[in-house]
């Protein structure tokens, strides 16, 4: 069965660097389209939503911040944004807003096709390679893995690929203590950076979720210098 390449969509202004990345994306399998200002790129995703958009965070008209603030309002696609180099705040700030990935510019476009490919291959979740148990349950937490949905005290909770893929594997070990180098290769398919804050990050906006659910967030710990756990004990649970 041929299978049909992934579609994306590149919002980035700079007209030569997106020359260029839809030419070598293409020659790696992707179909790429291109969007040059942040309204276009959101007309474009509401009349045909792509596979993944590749998000830059300097716009001429709407920061991508804000694009993907409203990109979320009203679609759960997977989005990779492009940032300045050194500039960790734009990377948190993406993170926080729903964004799956980030990569700082200057980048080699081969890690972007490798980025893009773990993201999708993330979103997918194709249930033949997961485990035959199909929820997880801890306390009054409870994520459906096949259909990825996720609810606490009954109350659906909204999640973005990377937290959900996060949050699996801490219920998934539930008393384990889970290092943020281990959460990293193992929710966002790559190798922890130096400084890397990215897990730090989706932590602290899944406990938010989970508090405005009645979820004490204290149930995901942190351990200085270990990692983060996700405390079985705090629900009563053997």
């Amino acid at each position: 069965m041929i299978q049909t390449p992934h579609r994306l969509l590149l919002i980035d202004d700079d007209i030569s660097l997106a020359t260029m990345l839809h030419e070598f994306l293409e020659l790696h399998g992707f179909r790429v389209d291109i969007a040059h200002d942040g309204q276009s790129g959101l007309r474009r995703i509401d009349d045909d939503p792509p596979d993944l958009v590749i998000l830059d965070v300097m716009l001429p008209d709407i920061s991508g911040f804000e694009v993907l603030k409203r990109l979320r309002g009203a679609h759960n696609l997977p989005v990779v944004m492009l940032t300045a180099r050194g500039d960790e705040s734009d990377r948190i700030f993406g993170l926080m807003g729903g964004a799956d990935d980030y990569l700082p510019k200057p980048f080699n476009p081969l890690e972007l096709s490798v980025r893009i490919q773990a993201v999708l291959k993330r979103s997918a979740s194709d249930p033949m390679d997961r485990p035959s148990q199909d929820t997880l349950v801890v306390g009054p937490m409870q994520m459906n893995l096949k259909r990825r949905t996720m609810t606490a005290n009954d109350v659906a909770i909204q999640l973005t690929a990377a937290e959900m893929r996060v949050l699996e594997q801490l219920m998934h070990r539930p008393g384990e203590v889970l290092s943020r180098a281990k959460l990293t290769q193992t929710a966002l398919d790559r190798p922890i950076e130096a400084y890397d804050r990215s897990i730090d990050t989706l932590i602290s906006k899944i406990r938010r979720k989970l508090a405005a659910a009645g979820i004490d967030s204290q149930c995901i710990r942190g351990l200085r210098g270990h990692g983060y756990v996700l405390d079985d004990e705090f629900f009563g649970e053997d």
